[in-house]
């Protein structure tokens, strides 16, 4: 069984609670794009766990973690997660393989990072700051420096010069301090003697688990409203979310993937700018925001809020080939009167008479961040419920207006739920099916 979790929605859906679930029976789990602006967390025994590159299945004593092709990597945070992970009691020798083909995340990416963003002013994108996009730009352009590098002293030593001679050019024009080289090279051989006996071809490894029928498990970060290709460009991250990623970054063909996992959370949340269509201003927001913790793993800045935002689901769930929803922290919306969901999308226009119109219905796939700004969403109400959720192990257990939220979801999208997380302990949701 090869199986994928993506977000369905722009991040922070709680992709990291499933894939702890999933990974009580899988062999292997595998982080297969992204960087360490992604934040998973698994709560287990009421510590918290927050992964950022190393895939967040790996707390199972039986499963092996791999860091993919596709991710690209900071060599200190890396580090830092081994580190803390191992002071934990988790030795992760012979149990965690990264992929020699992974980009580096180098000082002077998170310096442009900062210098960009700053340049933009009142037009800042929202980014994590962490060098994701300069990383990505210098992959495509055939500037990037790999793990493969790192390990071949003599070539990064060349490579980094030449490309921390380039950057600090650009940092001079902008005001910021340059790259101090010699430092930063000797930081990066003591990287390299840390990172080296988890080096392994990633490749050669999950072909042979494939070949033996292995459960593999594939651990997606951010969510596909941020994908590259389809998200609202450029309030995007840098690498491809969607299902068919696990192609690229990291040599799975599709044709071995049996199941697509859609994470939903049951109400809106995303870090950064760009449209948001269903998002709240008002003390709605505020309490959701506070009663479900809703702070970036990463960053640690607030997120925004929303109602569930249907239309956008759907097109993710199409897009990535969803065969199967799990609902998150559908505890955090327990106590409210009223709840909300938005089943499509407005685009005001005018008439051929020159007259404003409501507006013609528009589809997700047709909007650029320009229509979901403009676009009035439309919604369905649904009466809340009083009830405490969390230790509700039996579908029917849970209050009927709880029932009745959740079969809409599951009509709307003609996709199957099949777990519904109640709590944020590692225990908390229940199976449908």
């Amino acid at each position: 069984m090869i199986q994928v979790v993506v977000g369905a929605q722009w991040g922070d859906e709680g992709k990291g609670k499933l894939v702890d679930i999933l990974a009580k029976t899988s062999h292997f789990t595998v982080r297969f794009h992204g960087g360490n602006n992604a934040g998973h967390t698994v709560v287990v025994k009421g510590k918290k766990y927050p992964f950022h590159l190393i895939p967040s299945g790996i707390l199972n004593s039986n499963t092996k973690g791999v860091i993919a092709n596709g991710t690209i990597i900071d060599p200190e945070v890396l580090i830092g997660e081994i580190t803390n992970l191992e002071k934990e009691g988790i030795k992760l020798k012979n149990k965690l393989f990264i992929s020699p083909r992974c980009h580096l995340i180098m000082p002077y990416h998170k310096a442009l990072d900062e210098a960009y963003e700053n340049a933009r002013g009142k037009n800042k994108l929202g980014t994590t700051r962490r060098g994701i996009g300069p990383t990505f730009a210098d992959k495509v352009s055939y500037n990037g420096i790999r793990i493969y590098e790192l390990l071949d002293w003599k070539a990064f030593v060349e490579k980094f010069t030449f490309q921390a001679e380039i950057k600090n050019k650009i940092l001079k024009l902008f005001g910021v301090e340059p790259i101090n080289i010699q430092k930063e090279l000797q930081t990066y051989k003591k990287y390299r003697i840390i990172l080296e006996p988890y080096v392994k071809d990633t490749y050669l490894l999950l072909e042979k688990a494939i070949k033996e029928k292995k459960n593999i498990l594939c651990e997606g970060a951010h969510g596909v409203m941020l994908d590259i290709d389809w998200s609202a460009y450029p309030f995007s991250t840098g690498s491809n979310v969607v299902a068919g990623a696990v192609n690229a970054g990291a040599g799975i063909p599709p044709s071995k993937i049996d199941e697509v996992w859609a994470v939903v959370k049951a109400y809106l949340s995303r870090v950064g700018g760009g449209p948001l269509p269903s998002e709240l201003h008002d003390k709605t927001a505020d309490m959701i925001r506070e009663k479900g913790h809703e702070y970036g793993t990463t960053t640690g800045r607030p997120r925004r809020i929303g109602w569930l935002d249907l239309e956008a689901v759907k097109f993710t769930c199409n897009v990535t080939g969803a065969t199967k929803i799990a609902i998150t922290k559908l505890d955090i919306l327990s106590g409210m009167s009223q709840i909300k969901i938005c089943t499509g999308y407005y685009l005001k226009g005018k008439s051929p008479k020159g007259r404003s119109t409501f507006g013609r219905k528009i589809s997700y796939s047709e909007c650029g961040y320009n229509e979901l700004a403009k676009l009035t969403p439309k919604y369905i109400s649904f009466p809340g419920w009083k009830e405490d959720v969390q230790k509700v192990r039996r579908f029917k257990d849970l209050p009927k207006n709880c029932q009745k939220y959740l079969r809409f979801i599951e009509s709307f999208l003609k996709i199957p739920i099949w777990l519904i997380s109640t709590g944020a302990e590692r225990n908390d949701y229940l199976l449908l099916h």
